[in-house]
């Protein structure tokens, strides 16, 4: 998933230095919904990992 970040990321750099800010802009937005999607799957495996190791 991190990698899907990474590529609108870098489609958006280069959009934006291009000149292209409609793309730019969407790409940006769907990076930054990839990786708050990302962090919470993140966050609710590490709780759930947490919780299982206590007795």
């Amino acid at each position: 998933m991190l990698t899907w970040v990474l590529t609108f990321l870098v489609v958006a750099i280069i959009a934006g230095l291009l000149g292209f800010t409609g793309i730019a802009v969407a790409s940006a937005q769907i990076a930054k919904v990839i990786f708050f999607i990302f962090l919470i799957l993140f966050l609710v495996a590490l709780i759930m990992q947490l919780m299982r190791r206590r007795p």
